[in-house]
């Protein structure tokens, strides 16, 4: 049974990567045609617009929608990376769509038993069998009533998704590795690291378990805030691949005359919206990754209610640091204390072009130097301070991509519902809470008792560790290990030193062959002839040697 499996596994790989292979080969021969005009009339429709061909971002974002959620999902991510991808590429990447064709209703029912281990009536009093009121690439979604009369909603996997997602995932990370080997410079941005980060986040948005989790933590995080609602989830009908969630209702926050029209205050509505995203970002570190208006709701009391939380963000306390010291540095216009606070995301104690990163700050400082702190775009700002650290190859960890993101979007939430609202003014005071909480007595105390700590354990084990260390250079065991850059001219100088040595000890072996074969050997003429080409190498040796000393 368990070789039936595997064979059918591995059967449905061969089968994904030939889909792969062949709907990227079409997008190929495509963009070959597209630059011959006596071809244009073999173009599908799909990649014409009113008779014209469609650009290459417009027909890379249909590739990538015909090539399945894994795919979609990398759009989606990316499209909110300008330091991979082009303005007009990102611009299309965001079209990508959200909604994918429904599976099988009656199906989805089988499926939700499967997992329940139990007919849907045991637990539900009503489901929609008939209509999901969504369907995304991961998951199905369907609301019904449970029998104790609570409204949720049944979140279901589509079948046989892992093994696809799963093989999409290595390909996305070879791809990701050829382009690093073939532009080095897309080092400096961490593609691999994206990628496997991407591939981790993926994972745990199809593992419903994880998700479940999120809402829990969320739900501890906000349960004493009025003006936020996070659903409560249903942990005992819960499985990896099924979800089960209170049902919320409520008025979606991109028609303001609908809010309005509902009694409720857009101003309060935005004010609200940033706080709960503020609140998840500086006081806890976790944070909702895709904030956008689908996923949000206002309910009476302009009470903001979340969903979908498969996506979401952990920030390390440097992190969270970096941002407290980049928005106080952005407040006083200090240069300094922005290129300090980049220089702490990318772990950098001591950087030799610090002078130079901190004129380039403080040159888009002065561009932005019209505008009050109160009216300054804090996304966009942002966004470029991550460009400038790019020109110097410095790595920014992925998930500030994630925060980016979050940022962008709750930001243009707010700007919508009241275009006069100033994202910066309502940040400012959560990140001077966390510098005094960061510099409060407490703290201070403990980091200086980590270091005296630090300083009693050097004092009291140096005399042992010098003591081994001086047994162990009595005893020539000593090691040492060196560490060369990934430079060109360094593995250059390395392989010819290398070659170099090589080439002496064997010329030393000839010779010290030929001594021996000439005095004991039965057939002295093999020494002689070993010496010759001991000789020959000798001479070519030496040339070589004296010729490059020369040049």
């Amino acid at each position: 049974m368990f070789k039936v499996f595997r064979i059918r596994l591995y059967y449905l790989r061969v089968l994904r990567g030939i889909s792969i292979v062949y709907t990227l080969l079409g997008f190929f021969i495509i963009n070959w045609m597209s630059v011959r005009r006596y071809t244009y009339f073999l173009i599908p429709r799909k990649y014409k617009i009113n008779g014209a061909i469609r650009s290459m971002p417009e027909r890379l974002r249909i590739v990538i929608e015909e090539l399945g959620p894994t795919f979609v999902k990398f759009g989606q991510i990316i499209a909110d990376r300008p330091d991979i991808v082009s303005e007009k590429l990102r611009f299309e990447l965001k079209k990508l769509q959200s909604m994918a064709e429904p599976i099988d209703h009656d199906f989805a029912m089988r499926l939700i038993e499967e997992e329940l281990g139990t007919p849907i009536e045991k637990y539900f009093a009503h489901v929609n069998r008939e209509q999901c009121i969504g369907a995304a690439s991961i998951g199905q979604v369907y609301q019904g009533r449970l029998i104790n009369g609570d409204e949720v909603v049944i979140k279901i996997q589509r079948p046989d998704i892992e093994d696809k997602i799963e093989l999409d995932l290595q390909l996305l990370k070879y791809l990701a590795q050829q382009l690093v080997e073939e532009y080095p410079g897309f080092a400096a941005v961490d593609i691999v690291g994206f990628v496997e980060e991407f591939g981790e986040t993926l994972k745990q948005e199809m593992n419903y378990v994880s998700e479940a989790a999120n809402i829990v933590r969320f739900g501890d995080m906000f349960k004493d805030v009025t003006y936020c609602k996070i659903p409560r989830v249903y942990l005992e009908l819960s499985t990896p691949r099924l979800l089960v969630l209170e049902y919320i209702s409520g008025t979606p926050p991109d028609s303001i005359e609908r809010l309005v029209a509902q009694g409720l205050d857009p101003d309060e509505i935005a004010i609200n919206g940033i706080h709960v995203l503020m609140t998840m970002i500086f006081k806890h570190g976790f944070f909702h990754a895709d904030p956008h208006p689908g996923n949000l709701f206002v309910q009476p009391g302009n009470r903001i209610a979340l969903i979908d939380f498969g996506m979401v963000g952990s920030l390390k306390p440097s992190h969270m640091h970096f941002l407290a010291g980049f928005i106080l540095g952005l407040a006083k216009t200090d240069a300094r204390i922005i290129t300090e606070s980049l220089l702490t995301l990318c772990g950098k104690k001591f950087f030799a072009d610090k002078d130079d990163l901190e004129f380039y700050v403080n040159d888009m400082l002065t561009r932005h130097g019209s505008f009050n702190y109160e009216k300054i775009n804090f996304s966009q700002i942002l966004n470029e301070s991550i460009k400038i650290m790019l020109k110097y190859e410095l790595k920014i960890p992925a998930s500030i991509y994630l925060l980016l993101k979050a940022l962008a979007t709750i930001e243009n939430f707010g700007a919508k519902l009241n275009p006069h609202l100033s994202l910066p003014t309502i940040i400012k005071p959560y990140a001077e809470e966390l510098i005094k909480k960061r510099y409060s007595p407490t703290i201070l105390a403990h980091e200086v008792f980590d270091t005296l700590k630090d300083y009693v354990s050097l004092v009291r084990d140096f005399p042992a560790e010098m003591n081994e260390i001086l047994f162990k250079l009595k005893q020539g065991k000593l090691i040492h290990e060196i560490h060369l850059g990934e430079h060109e001219l360094m593995g250059k100088v390395v392989r010819s030193a290398g070659g170099t040595i090589a080439l002496a000890v064997m010329i030393g072996f000839m010779l010290a062959g030929s001594i021996i074969l000439g005095v004991w050997g039965k057939s002295p003429w093999m020494g002689d002839v070993m010496f010759s080409l001991a000789a020959f190498f000798s001479f070519w040796f030496l040339m070589r040697l004296f010729l490059r000393s020369g040049s």
